[in-house]
């Protein structure tokens, strides 16, 4: 493979995740073997258009693939969606003489990623990462696993509470307008019901299947609620349910963004060294302006204009077996 690049640079965008450092990590050490010279941009699109530059080496990221958060910082930058700002992103590119960027981010980073490469010639290439796994193009985002495994210990945990006091707990776990996380978390959990927005709450059969769980004498339950699953929120389904279910103590608990902290687990270390490394050989084989992801445990590559048109939606057949271990 034939080397165009001499020095590129990688930034991390948009919501933290676990892995992100890993990736980091896999971007320089892979692009050092093959002779390039890394540099990054710190604090995501906001420290391109402030021209924060850093050189890297294998040094520089040595003893980061544990750790959670990332290293270069990052950023949601409102500036970058105007021209004129990311017209002097273009020109600070330039002035640090990068050949190509390696973005690390999710859909709204790639999004912009797809305005900046239509309106400019330099290639980017992005890796997905976000805990709510819906980039477009990728069965697993970086972040994904380590967040669900975050959820799942808080869960087990809550269940000892819980049974210790007969109580009804609603945990409201991260993933935006998507179930993933829910989904998966409450699945390994053995929650009592799993709140989703693909799937439109029905209190009624809400009230019917925690009151089989009564007559089956539980000495606790748990519902598991996406963020985006209930209008009004936990709080208000919560609300809902004590009025006409008042055989438990009913608590509520927001996780929040402990599933965003932490050191990754080992599927998102391999995962975002996998990725790491493809980005700069996809770079050496002519690929530009496209998300590596991987599916079906092959590397695959989608334009930014689909990672960013398109979202990655939960399977329908884990949604009914969902449904059928609840019942």
């Amino acid at each position: 493979m034939k080397n165009n690049f001499k020095t590129i640079a990688v930034m991390t965008s948009g919501g933290d995740a676990p892995g992100m450092n890993a990736a980091i990590r896999a971007v320089v050490r892979t692009a050092i073997v093959k002779g390039i010279n890394v540099l990054a941009i710190n604090g995501g699109y906001e420290g391109m258009i402030d021209g924060n530059f850093s050189e890297m080496n294998a040094e520089s990221v040595g003893n980061i693939i544990h750790k959670g958060g990332t290293i270069i910082y990052t950023s949601r930058s409102e500036r970058f969606r105007k021209p004129s700002w990311r017209k002097v992103a273009h020109e600070q590119l330039q002035k640090n003489n990068i050949d190509a960027v390696i973005i690390i981010g999710g859909n709204g980073s790639f999004a912009g990623a797809a305005t900046f490469t239509s309106e400019f010639k330099i290639p980017f290439i992005g890796i997905p990462k976000t805990i709510d796994n819906d980039v477009f193009g990728t069965d697993y985002a970086i972040g994904f696993d380590t967040a669900i495994n975050t959820a799942l210990d808080a869960l087990d945990k809550i269940r000892d509470t819980a049974n210790s006091h007969h109580r009804l707990f609603f945990v409201e776990v991260m993933g935006r307008d998507l179930g993933f996380l829910a989904l998966y978390s409450g699945i390994a959990a053995g929650a009592e019901a799993i709140l989703v927005p693909e799937i439109k709450t029905n209190m009624e059969d809400l009230i019917a299947l925690l009151e089989k769980g009564w007559q089956r004498k539980k000495n606790s339950m748990i519902v598991v609620v996406a963020e985006g699953a209930v209008k009004g929120g936990v709080m208000n389904i919560a609300e809902q349910v004590k009025m006409k279910f008042n055989h438990f103590d009913i608590r509520v608990s927001i996780l929040g963004h402990i599933q965003r902290g932490g050191n990754p687990s080992c599927f998102d270390r391999v995962l975002a060294s996998q990725l790491g490394n493809h980005s700069i050989q996809a770079l050496l084989k002519g690929k530009k302006n496209v998300v590596i992801g991987m599916k079906n445990n092959k590397i695959s590559y989608t334009s930014f204009a689909e990672a960013s048109s398109y979202k990655h939606t939960v399977d329908q057949n884990m949604l009914q077996m969902a449904n059928e271990l609840t019942k």
